[in-house]
């Protein structure tokens, strides 16, 4: 996850700062280029919905390896330190940076809406937007260190399994996996 992240939030973070470059030429040619407006228009609506999907993956990703670390803690009778409690703090340091990102793009896509219908000021709009981007460079810095944090966390719970597993005379779980499945039991 951590590599599929970083590459979500440069291409992210590219896509704002060209949504910004679109919306600073449609500033500057006054309007009388209208083809550079309808391409800031789409593309800064597009990053907004990528914006929320990529911060949306954040808070699944948070949620869903959290409980895995938590259900195995539980099976294999681990304690809850380290690991699941690490694991609640990093989804806690992680949400409000995510959550600041996407209300500042909605902001920011509703300040154009009415910077368009020209009920708001241009300058709100430039100013969310720029702000759009700065919190974002926050927030993915935040979510890349929790993020990596997290996959070794993971690491280190797997190899308490495998321990403990060996040490009850277990099969390791890559040896389980595979007698599961030449069993024909459902994985």
């Amino acid at each position: 996850m951590t590599q599929t992240f970083r590459t979500l939030a440069i291409c992210l973070t590219l896509a704002i700062l060209l949504a910004i470059g679109l919306g600073f030429g449609s500033f500057f040619t006054e309007g009388n280029d209208k083809e550079i407006f309808v391409w800031h228009f789409v593309f800064g609506l597009v990053t907004v919905l990528a914006m929320l999907l990529v911060h949306c993956l954040i808070f699944i990703y948070f949620l869903g390896t959290g409980r895995w670390v938590k259900e195995v803690a539980i099976a294999y009778k681990l304690p809850d330190v380290p690991w699941p409690k690490q694991t609640r703090e990093l989804k806690r340091a992680t949400f409000p940076p995510a959550l600041f990102s996407m209300l500042f793009g909605i902001a920011t896509a509703a300040a154009g809406a009415g910077s368009q219908l020209q009920a708001w000021p241009w300058y709100v709009h430039m100013t969310l937007g720029l702000t759009t981007l700065l919190v974002n460079l926050w927030a993915f810095r935040i979510e890349l260190r929790c993020v990596t944090i997290n996959a070794t966390i993971i690491d280190a719970v797997m190899r308490d399994v495998e321990r403990l597993r060996s040490d009850a005379g277990l099969a390791c779980n890559d040896e389980a996996l595979r007698d599961d499945v030449e069993s024909g039991t459902p994985v």
